[in-house]
């Protein structure tokens, strides 16, 4: 298995789509992922094996020097072998490289030992409106 990272990689609607309805258990959302990241995102990372995507980031970003991290999924399959750990990684280095200062991520309690421990992100204070 050879995994490969790719920065605003190519990628099909329906293997994100996928994905990311697998990574959150929902069903599928026929989003058009393509247009939307080039939209609004620094970038985004893909993992593939073989040519199969089993992981995805996106980075959005303000224009400035404030990254945020969104929608990172593994495959199931994929898991706990530290390959969104590889992931963050890349979006972070890209984010750096892209003359950002800081790289946010907002999640649930159970994510804490990925984003604090296997990703390096630190506690913070922050707040949140549902709207």
């Amino acid at each position: 298995m050879t995994i490969t990272h790719e920065w605003r990689g190519g990628f099909g609607n329906a293997e994100v789509d996928a994905l990311h309805a697998e990574g959150f258990d929902q069903s599928s959302l026929q989003i058009d992922w393509l247009t939307r990241v080039q939209r609004h995102s620094l970038g985004w990372v893909c993992a593939r094996d073989d040519g199969d995507l089993v992981g995805f980031v996106n980075v959005v970003w303000d224009g400035g020097v404030h990254a945020f991290i969104l929608d990172t999924v593994v495959a199931a399959g994929r898991r706990h072998a530290g390959l969104g750990a590889e992931l963050v990684a890349e979006a972070a280095r890209q984010a750096r490289e892209a003359g950002c200062a800081w790289l946010h991520v907002d999640f649930e309690d159970d994510l804490r030992p990925f984003y604090f421990d296997a990703c390096g992100f630190t506690p913070t204070t922050a707040g949140l409106i549902a709207l």
